[in-house]
């Protein structure tokens, strides 16, 4: 009798018979002869089956342990018919934003809407709500009242507390309370989806998910009191309470020590339970969770992915073109920058995979037919931190350091770049493969100790072009960051040369990525970052505005106007204006940016560099400025000063309407055929 052949014995590339995408209609769960769901996962990003994509790990994870899981994405949320589509699921909605925070995602430093949507087919904008978190929470609460909500990702992961919210420049209660989940998930979610979908299945209560590490749940008022009066009668070593919603919501100064408590308790091997009142509501965040073992990661990124986008789609998903190629080898970062998401996203304990599980799906990246040869980056939150960890772990388990470089690299840190340096060996030595690219960011103080490490940086792994980011010039404003200083940078990129000119790549050039208005940042700090440029020859294509995403430290500094750990005041650029200033000044060889670094230098009191051969800009503005200048104005006058409204009393459709557009040779007002006034009766010449 003849038997299907397993998934070992198939060819690399019928992978997608043997692991199909997960069903994203019913039509597609019916093709499966499924009559129900375990799990219904809805996101905000389109259905890419990649291990970069967040549902595609968690998808895998269940359906390997034996789940029947839907995926709902980027489902329309003005009804809550989508979420009824496939039934009601057995055990959870699972609810994510996306692999971004939505609010990230829509809009620009400067609060415009973005163009583009990264995670979406076509890139186009507008397939996912705002607060996309909430309003997925509330249509599956609609859909199935009394079915559990779980929620995840980034965007619930970073609002778990009270938070600082910088598109309404409010503080915002705990994402629990307001979308009204039964859970929060944070950090990466591999292990917690898991345990909670086979808690369920085996009969357990919402209750009973209580226990577990690394969630965020709300107590009703009745157990708040009683927690209130436990941790007022007998305070407890392993619960920290935290100021409260209303006392960070009134109190800059309670917000920092929020902030810092919150900070000061995210190693998973001494955190402590952290708890919140928000009225007489309890918020409670349990200690994060463990990180991976290698074998664990092995496990979760040796599951059968088939790395392309959901069939359904006949546009490419720009997120998945850029990593489509790429391969992950490790998770977490111990760098601490301030301004970064990514340490309270993926803690700041280095997880790694094996070289054997780096190197099986490195085989099934050359099988592909479509691959060219080419792996576009071969790393993770920070490439060069590949199977470094605390050598004490005794220590590890008590060290409440944010960061294990700054401000100076920890001694019990091992820095050892070998591993990594024989994985890029193997890797770009595989069969299939002709090039493998380190994009992902690397830690210029670590590289610095292995010479070794940056002579294979040079030689074998960057296409011409190495990005990095020393962030700022100003010792201030870089303390703040956690960022070394701006001569380790000039160090490395010595170093780096002089490894492209050993190589015989004497053009490969460094690209390195700056910030504006970060807080501690003025204009005097942006004025030194810009002569800097100027000095070294770098003028960057790219200008990264500071967002204050929430939870971030730096965030708490813009808002609060205080560093959280020592209560010091910090300076930082509010207003637009200032805002424009500060990029303008890392982009000052623009023709289009002349007055406003002009206005910069005038306001900083450095009008010594208008002019002459030190100056940034220029004595007089050049003609393509004053034709900018030109352009920005007529762009940002049309549509603005002529309004007309619909008048239905003659066919016309209610509600304001455009401006018509432009007429060559118009007048000066809106319908006038000449730019001179017309002349009326009375209003001649005056006689003498």
């Amino acid at each position: 009798m003849s038997t299907a052949p397993s998934r070992i014995s198939l060819p690399l590339w019928q992978e997608q018979y043997a692991a199909p995408f997960a069903p994203t209609t019913a039509n597609e769960m019916a093709a499966r002869g499924w009559d129900y769901a375990d799990v219904v996962f809805v996101t905000g990003d389109a259905y890419v089956d990649h291990p970069s994509f967040a549902m595609a790990i968690l998808h895998r994870v269940l359906e390997q342990a034996g789940f029947r899981v839907v995926i709902l994405s980027q489902p329309d949320w003005k009804t809550c018919e989508p979420w009824r589509q496939f039934g009601k699921p057995r055990l959870f909605f699972a609810v994510s934003a996306g692999n971004m925070d939505s609010l990230i995602n829509h809009y620009t430093a400067n609060k415009k809407v973005r163009n583009d949507d990264a995670y979406s087919p076509g890139g186009r904008i507008g397939l996912r709500p705002d607060r996309a978190s909430l309003a997925y929470c509330q249509r599956a609460r609609e859909a199935f009242p009394g079915v559990p909500v779980i929620a995840g990702g980034v965007e619930a992961s970073l609002r778990r507390l009270a938070h600082y919210d910088y598109w309404s420049d409010t503080v915002k209660r705990s994402i629990v309370l307001d979308s009204k989940a039964d859970l929060v998930v944070y950090g990466m979610g591999e292990q917690n989806i898991l345990t909670i979908a086979q808690k369920l299945r085996a009969g357990g209560t919402l209750r009973d998910l209580r226990t577990l590490r690394g969630v965020a749940f709300a107590l009703g008022a009745k157990e708040s009191d009683e927690l209130k009066a436990q941790v007022s009668r007998e305070p407890q070593a392993s619960v920290s309470v935290i100021p409260s919603y209303e006392e960070v919501r009134d109190d800059k100064l309670a917000f920092a020590e929020a902030t810092r408590i919150i900070h000061t308790n995210t190693n998973p091997f001494n955190a402590v339970t952290l708890v919140q009142f928000h009225d007489r509501q309890a918020v409670v965040q349990t200690p994060p969770a463990f990180p991976l073992t290698q074998a664990e990661m092995d496990a979760v990124y040796d599951l059968p992915y088939n790395r392309r986008p959901h069939t359904s789609y006949t546009e490419t998903i720009p997120a998945h073109e850029m990593i489509k190629d790429s391969v992950t080898i490790l998770r977490g970062c111990f760098g601490g920058c301030t301004f970064c998401s990514i340490t309270a996203h993926q803690g700041r304990i280095i997880q790694s995979r094996s070289s054997e599980s780096v190197m099986k799906e490195v085989t099934k990246l050359a099988a592909d037919p479509n691959f060219k040869g080419i792996i576009s980056d071969i790393g993770g939150a920070t490439a060069n931190m590949y199977a470094m960890r605390c050598s004490r772990p005794e220590i590890e388990a008590r060290c409440k350091r944010l960061s294990c470089v700054h401000p100076t690299v920890c001694k019990l840190m091992t820095t050892d770049h070998g591993p990594l340096i024989e994985l890029m060996r193997e890797v770009r030595n595989a069969d299939g493969v002709r090039k493998v690219l380190v994009s992902s960011g690397i830690r210029m103080d670590l590289a610095q100790m292995s010479p070794e490490y940056v002579r294979e940086l040079a030689e074998h792994h960057t296409g011409g072009r190495l990005k990095v980011a020393p962030e700022h010039t100003s010792p201030k404003v870089l303390e703040l960051m956690k960022k070394p200083s701006i001569d380790n940078f000039g160090v490395f990129a010595e170093q780096y040369r002089q490894a492209s000119v050993d190589a015989g790549k004497p053009k490969q050039q460094i690209i390195p990525y700056f910030i504006a208005s970060h807080p501690g940042c003025d204009l005097a700090e942006m004025i030194d970052l810009a002569l800097y440029l100027k000095q070294n020859g770098y003028r960057p294509d790219q200008v990264q505005d500071f967002i204050p995403a929430p939870f971030d430290i730096a965030t708490c500094m813009y808002y609060t106007g205080l560093d959280p750990f020592s209560k010091k005041p910090v300076n930082t650029a509010k207003n637009l204006t200032d805002r424009k200033m500060q990029r303008a000044l890392m982009q000052f060889f623009k023709p289009e940016n002349y007055f406003e670094v002009r206005e910069a230098l005038i306001k900083a009191g450095r009008a010594d560099l208008i002019g002459g051969c030190d100056g940034l800009i220029p004595a007089n503005p050049p003609k393509d400025s004053i034709e900018a200048r030109r352009k920005q104005a007529n762009a940002a006058a049309h549509n603005d000063h002529y309004h007309s409204v619909g008048n239905p009393a003659v066919g016309e459709e209610a509600g304001e309407r455009p401006s018509p557009p432009l007429v060559r040779g118009a007048g000066y007002r809106p319908g006038r055929s000449s730019q001179s006034r017309r002349k009326k009766p009375g209003r001649g010449p005056k006689p003498h």
